[in-house]
Formats: C-alpha cells, sequence, structure tokens
C-alpha cells in the first residue's frame, strides 16, 4: 500500500475525531494558501462529522466562509445553518447567511436574516459592526432591487447609528438624487450638510454642482481613499522600444449596450490600420447584443480582463507593448483604477466615460476640446487636456431606428407644443426642474416629456408640478424602450430641454442625429459644456446659453414661437447629419492626429 499523502492524513484524523481544532484550523488555513480550497472545506467537512465538540460552530462558520469562496452559495448556507443549529446567536454566521443567500437570488431570504442581525441588542463583541454591517447591505441590497424607498431608510438608520460612514454617505446622496428627492443633501442624525458635501461620490458631483473645484476635491478625495499607491516602476519600463504602427488600448468595462458602446463603435471601425493597431482590454458584461459582436469585431485584439486582478491585468496590458491606453470609464461603476496606477502604458488618457476630472494617478491626458475644456477650467483638472480642434465626441452613423410612430403612440397631445428631456433622473436638480416648471407656466400650449426611472422620483416630480400650481397632466413620463424605438421618438418632440450641470452626453448626440433641437446651458465645467460644444459643431450655437435665467428665456421664447423651432428643425433635417459633428471619420482622424503626435513624441525621447 502506498503511503499516505499529509492530506490523506489530515482528513483520516479529522475522520477519526483526533484532530485538535486548533490543528484543523492551521490545516485548513495551509491548503487554502496553497490553492486548495476544495480540499481545505472536504477537512472541515470530514471533522465536523467525525468530531463531538463544543466549538463546532466555528469549524462550521470557517467552512462556510470556504465554500463561499469556492462560489458554492447552497453549500455555505448549509455550513452556516448548521453553525446557527449549534449556537443561534452567532450572528456574523447570520450575517454570512444573508450573502449566501442573496448569492442565490434570494432577496427576501437574505433581508430576514440579516433582519435578525439588526434587532441583536446584545452587548456580544463586535455587535455594533455587525448590526451596521446588516444594515448597510440590507440597503445596498434593496438599492439593487430598486426598492428605493426602503433602502433610503436603511441608510439613514445607518448614519443615525453611526454618522461617520462615508461610504454610506455617499449612498445616501445619490439614493436621494436618483429619486429627485430635494433638498439632495438633508441632514441625518449628527450628519451636517458640509459631511455630506464632502461624502458626495464624484459621480454624483458631477451632477450636484457646476462647482469645479468641488468636482476635483471629489475626484480627489475618491482616488486617495479608494485607489492603491501608484506604482514605484511603471509597468511599462524596460519593455523593448516600440517601432511600427501604433498600439491604441481602450480599457472599458462598457463596451457592451451603454452608452459607451454605443458612441465609440464606429470609432474603433474607422482607425487607420496602416497606422493604427487597436486593442480592447475589456471587463464588459456578454450581454448577447448585436451591438457588443460589432464592438468585438472593431477590435485587431480583444484581451478579456474579467477574472483577472488589477496587478496581473496591467501586466498583460504592459505585455502588449501598448503606445497609448485610452480610458473609458474614469470613476463610474465598474471601473478599475487600479490598472492606470500601475502605468502599464507610457501615455494614459480618460476619455468619455467621465467627463471630468478623474484625480487618478496615472492619468496624465483628458481628451477635449477648446469649448468644453476652455483655459479657466484646466486649473481644476489634475490631468493635461488633449485637445482636438472642434468636437470631442465621436458618434455612431450606423445606429438602427424603428419606424417613426405618432404621437397617440406615447399619449402626447397632437396640438401642444412638447418639450422632452430624456436624460437621467438623477442629473435633475431642483433648481432645474422649478426652470422647467416656470417655463411651462409661462408656455400655456406646452407639456414636458420625459423618462421616469423609479416611481419615487415620478410622484416627486408631480409633487413640484403641484407647488408650481402645474396640472399634473402636462407631465408626461415616457417608458423605457429599445433603442431603436428610443430613437425614433425624438421625432414626435418640439424641444429638447437639456439638463444642468450635467448635460446630456449620448443623449444629446441622440436628439441632434434624430433632427430634435436642444436648448442647453454651458456653465463652468467640462461637463456642463458637453452639449454646447455638440451645438456648436452642429451648427446651431444660438442654442446655447450661459446662465440660468437665459435658458429660462429662451425657452420660453421658442416654446411660444413654434415656428422658429420648426426652421432648427429644418435645418438639422437637411445639414445636421452632413455637418461637423456628424463628419465621424473627421472626428476619428482628429484623435488619431493627437495620440500620433504623443506616441511620436514619446518614441523619440
Amino acid at each position: 500500500m502506498p503511503p499516505q499523502t499529509a492530506l490523506e492524513r489530515d482528513i483520516a484524523l479529522a475522520r477519526s475525531g483526533g484532530m485538535q481544532l486548533s490543528d484543523l484550523l492551521a490545516s485548513a488555513e495551509r491548503l487554502n494558501q496553497t490553492g486548495l480550497a476544495e480540499a481545505s472545506a472536504q477537512l472541515y467537512e470530514h471533522w465536523i462529522a467525525g468530531t463531538d465538540s463544543p466549538h463546532r460552530h466555528i469549524a462550521c462558520f470557517n467552512w462556510g466562509t470556504v465554500l463561499g469562496a469556492l462560489s458554492r452559495p447552497q453549500d455555505a448556507e448549509r455550513a452556516y445553518r448548521q453553525a446557527l443549529q449549534l449556537k443561534p446567536d452567532f450572528q456574523q454566521a447570520r450575517v454570512n447567511l444573508g450573502h449566501q443567500l442573496e448569492q442565490q437570488g434570494r432577496v427576501e431570504d437574505a433581508l430576514a436574516e440579516w433582519k435578525q442581525v439588526i434587532g441583536e441588542t446584545g452587548a456580544v463583541p463586535g455587535a455594533l459592526d455587525l448590526r451596521l454591517h446588516a444594515i448597510n447591505n440590507s440597503a445596498r441590497l434593496l438599492e439593487v432591487q430598486r426598492r428605493y424607498d426602503e433602502s433610503e431608510v436603511f441608510l439613514r438608520q445607518s448614519l443615525r447609528v453611526k454618522p461617520t460612514q462615508p461610504d454610506v454617505i455617499q449612498h445616501y446622496v445619490h439614493l436621494r438624487q436618483k429619486q429627485c428627492k430635494w433638498p439632495q443633501y438633508e441632514p441625518v442624525g449628527e450628519v451636517t450638510v458640509n459631511q455630506l458635501v464632502v461624502g458626495t461620490s464624484p459621480l454624483a458631483m458631477l451632477s450636484a454642482t457646476d462647482d469645479p473645484a468641488l468636482q476635483l476635491m471629489a475626484a480627489q478625495r475618491f482616488a486617495h481613499e479608494r485607489v492603491p499607491k501608484a506604482a514605484d516602476v511603471p509597468y511599462h519600463q524596460g519593455r523593448p522600444a516600440r517601432t511600427g504602427r501604433i498600439r491604441i488600448g481602450y480599457l472599458s468595462g462598457d463596451l457592451c449596450m451603454h452608452a459607451v458602446g454605443l458612441l465609440t463603435a464606429e470609432l474603433f471601425e474607422l482607425h487607420d490600420r496602416s497606422r493604427f493597431e487597436v486593442f480592447a482590454f475589456c471587463w464588459s458584461r456578454e450581454d448577447g447584443t448585436p451591438l457588443r459582436a460589432r464592438l468585438r469585431a472593431a477590435m485587431d485584439h480583444f484581451v478579456p480582463l474579467a477574472g483577472l486582478d488589477d496587478d496581473t491585468a496591467a501586466r498583460r496590458i504592459a505585455d502588449c507593448g501598448i503606445d497609448i491606453l485610452i480610458d473609458l470609464q474614469g470613476l463610474t461603476n465598474g471601473a478599475r483604477p487600479a490598472i492606470l496606477g500601475k502605468r502599464p502604458a507610457p501615455i494614459q488618457a480618460s476619455y468619455l466615460g467621465f467627463p471630468g476630472t478623474t484625480g487618478l494617478p496615472g492619468v496624465d491626458w483628458i481628451i477635449a476640446d477648446p469649448f468644453v475644456m476652455p483655459p479657466e477650467l484646466l486649473p481644476y483638472c489634475t490631468e493635461k487636456p488633449l485637445y482636438v480642434p472642434h468636437c470631442y465626441q465621436v458618434s455612431d452613423r450606423q445606429r438602427e431606428v424603428a419606424r417613426t410612430p405618432v404621437r397617440a403612440d406615447y399619449g402626447l397631445p397632437d396640438d401642444k407644443f412638447v418639450f422632452c428631456s430624456f436624460n437621467n433622473n438623477f442629473k435633475f436638480t431642483d433648481a432645474l426642474f422649478r426652470t422647467w416648471m416656470r417655463v411651462l407656466a409661462q408656455v400655456d400650449n406646452s407639456v414636458l416629456w420625459l423618462l421616469a426611472d423609479n416611481e419615487w422620483c415620478r410622484e416627486n416630480l408631480l409633487a413640484e408640478a403641484d407647488a408650481h400650481g402645474v396640472a399634473r397632466d402636462r407631465l408626461i413620463f415616457a417608458p423605457r424602450v429599445a433603442p431603436p424605438e428610443y430613437l425614433a421618438r425624438f421625432q414626435l418632440a418640439d424641444l429638447f430641454l437639456d439638463t444642468f450641470p450635467y448635460n446630456g452626453g449620448t443623449t444629446a448626440s441622440d436628439a441632434l442625429w434624430m433632427g430634435l433641437p436642444i436648448l442647453t446651458l454651458s456653465g463652468r465645467t467640462y461637463i456642463s459644456r458637453m452639449a454646447g460644444s455638440l451645438l456648436t459643431n452642429v451648427g446651431l450655437p444660438d442654442l446655447v446659453t450661459f446662465d440660468m435665467p437665459s435658458y429660462e428665456r429662451l425657452a420660453v421664447q421658442l416654446g411660444q414661437n413654434p415656428m422658429r423651432v420648426a426652421s432648427h428643425k429644418r435645418y438639422l433635417a437637411e445639414h445636421g447629419r452632413q455637418s461637423r459633428l456628424f463628419d465621424v471619420p473627421a472626428r476619428v482622424r482628429d484623435l488619431e492626429t493627437a495620440f500620433e503626435r504623443l506616441a511620436v513624441a514619446h518614441r523619440a525621447a
């Protein structure tokens, strides 16, 4: 008989009941550290089955942790339930059980377990932290389920228990933005307005204020608190000198049915392959859409990063010899800024995904045009502007459009002036919406056509209309539809009212492509000047305003003079798609010229 391995001896000892708990924990930890988690799980299982110990609940808990890490949530659930049978007040096991139930899609069961933890009032060591964990995860899960009102209740409870929680403050502020629940900065318990402002996420700050200093503060705070320190030695350093075609890498988790994916497909397709080699470094979801297939096909090299840690991902990018790496995500949800901090490419730039300064170490440049990034904005950006001469934004001329609907299809009146705004609801501010209500009050024969992302947003907007004496039936809410139908229905409106300070980006491009004029307000930040750049390059600069009174005044004038709006529509129908804005090959050449200038200079250095 061959000699037993150390693992076989340990399993036999565990099965016999002769292994001490301390020896079990040490052996299992060695197995975990050497990549043998399955063997660790087996060892725990045999020990629990074969040992009558008052500490079996500890082994059950550890067993559940290993099984959870192995993505075996049903088995992990069984382990945690066994731990709770042995020790019903084992709250850490109950917290973890909730996570495994969530992994199985059993939302109500997960919430029920966390509710028990929240209700625990005993003085067990760590009880407060466990309660907060259960409260915060209940809030997170409910937000994912789009049960925003319930989520906010938990967030407020959490902040009353412990005010000094930046992550919770961040979610609380943005959740109020999503519901159009104003003021967005409503104090909770001991949490002050100042703490709410300081805790605002970089993305939420883009719609919260037009102050570039506050946007910079939010970005730098995020980078300081959340992003690992930049690599001492850049990962691209020491690689062979690059010659031949310039290698462009696009870094993103949004190359799918997403605003970034919708804008960039033709950019990738039109790159001059005689001068450039195009790589995608991607962790986007495989959504099965034709757009996803098109984006993949547009790349010379498609390098998946899903499942790779940031260090491995950065080394893989560096191994590809990328000359210039374009980050398409910035500080948005799902971003991986630590990759950029390791500097896998000698030139790294931010583009499209986050229209503002990122504050990220390793991001040298932000792609801009002279309109979106005037000289007075430069002191508030950690990146240098990589200017293109006309418009920063590319778009796609191959957008699929459904049949042209009629107003009755969407409950719109045929005999009224239709203002619309299809930007996301979190971009609405109280100041902006009150301006819209004043416009409706002055343009009698008009309605406002909006998206309502959730029922609380819809009710809050209707309540705001009530407060301004605007009849509720003058707010008409559009359902979410597939992209071809979404594009087609722009033709039913008369004038698009842009949001401020977070302008429309992809949405503004879509509106102009479909021939719908946009009224915008351009402020002091990159994001508040996006639509102004688009309008300038499409040939309608007279629809760009620079303060709220002018915006309101022009909206009223246009609403009261539909023939003037008709002339703008006629212009877009006849000349819009032939304008500089939609000369996509020229916009791609502009980008390539900027990329080439940087890459050639680096190679010559």
